[in-house]
């Protein structure tokens, strides 16, 4: 069973940072994309930041110049370092994978998300 895992959320001063982690497990062949999306109340979920197997990132706009995603692909780990929260970052924060698994000698590829984890910015 494939899971992921985030952790890192927390409360947070405006201008202040906190750092996300998105651990995957499970019988993983590859990730060909990981992502960072948020939701916040009443909002849609949106696309925060997204790396592909290629080293290609992107980001939405209301976080570039502020946000990084990195990747670890050794440990199936992806991580959002965010700096310069303000009080609109404020939203449950998810990560998403794009993986290959092995069932038996198949090969699946699905998407995948973590539980999502609380960020809160105080003004």
């Amino acid at each position: 069973q494939v899971q992921l895992v985030e952790s890192g959320g927390g409360l947070v001063q405006s201008g202040g940072s906190l750092r996300l982690s998105c651990v995957a497990s499970g019988s993983i062949f590859s990730i060909s994309s990981m992502a960072w999306y948020r939701q916040a109340p009443g909002k849609q979920r949106e696309l925060v930041a997204i790396t592909v197997s290629g080293g290609n990132t992107d980001y939405g706009d209301p976080v570039k110049g502020r946000f990084t995603i990195s990747r670890d692909n050794a440990k199936a780990t992806w991580y959002l370092q965010m700096n310069s929260l303000k009080p609109e970052d404020t939203a449950v924060y998810y990560c998403n994978g794009h993986l290959t698994i092995l069932r038996g000698s198949l090969r699946v590829s699905s998407d995948y998300w973590g539980q999502g984890t609380q960020v809160t910015v105080s003004s």
